[in-house]
Formats: C-alpha cells, structure tokens, sequence
C-alpha cells in the first residue's frame, strides 16, 4: 500500500526545487560580470549560498520521498528555469521549449504514478 503524501512534504519537494532553479539564475548573473570583479564574485557566492540551502532541503526531501520519486520531481527545475529567463533575463518562451518541459513534466507524471513495489 502507498504511503500518503502530506501537502507540507509536496511544498517542501517543490520549495527545494525552486531554490535549486535560483542557482541558475545567480551563476547566468555572475556569468555577465567581468571575471572576478566585485559582482562577478557576489554573484557566483550566492550561487554557493543558494546550493548550500538546496543541500539542507534536500536531505529533509530524501527523509520524505522514496529517492526516485524525489529525483524525477528536479526535474521540474526546467519549468522554473524557463519561468526565470523569461522573467529576469527577457528571453522568449519557444514552442520548442514549451513542448520539452511539457514532456519532461508528463515523464514526472508517470514516474510518480507509475506502480512501484507495494511494501
């Protein structure tokens, strides 16, 4: 039988997911600075500081979620990568695009709907 997933443990996967996507957008930041100017290194030390956050919430995630579950919702990391670029950096959202994060999110569907071992 499967084990009831708590709302508060989907919130903690998805928070976890969206702070892992944030570490993109600091390093695409520090990527449009001189190398190893004051801004440059803000930015790829906040990459760390994000990375540093996902690690923690990961750990609670992993306590909470068989590990391919947990693993296949990263995924969902390109959904909010795209949502990111769009908002920050101004860069369009393709049909192409569209169509791969729609089928990476179906794979996600799947792989959480999917039979598993009844324990």
């Amino acid at each position: 039988m499967k084990k009831k997933i708590a709302l508060g443990d989907l919130l903690l996967l998805e928070l976890s997911v969206v702070v892992y996507s944030l570490s993109t957008v600091a390093g695409n930041m520090a990527g449009q600075n001189e190398f190893l100017s004051g801004k440059y290194i803000l930015f790829f030390g906040l990459e760390f500081v994000i990375l540093a956050v996902y690690a923690l919430l990961w750990q609670q995630v992993i306590k909470r979620f068989e590990l391919s579950i947990a693993y296949c919702n990263k995924s969902v990391t390109l959904l909010w990568s795209m949502l990111w670029n769009f908002l920050i950096f101004s860069q369009g959202i393709t049909p192409g695009k569209v169509a791969g994060v729609i089928l990476v999110m179906a794979g996600v569907v799947v792989m959480n709907l999917g039979g598993g071992s009844n324990d």
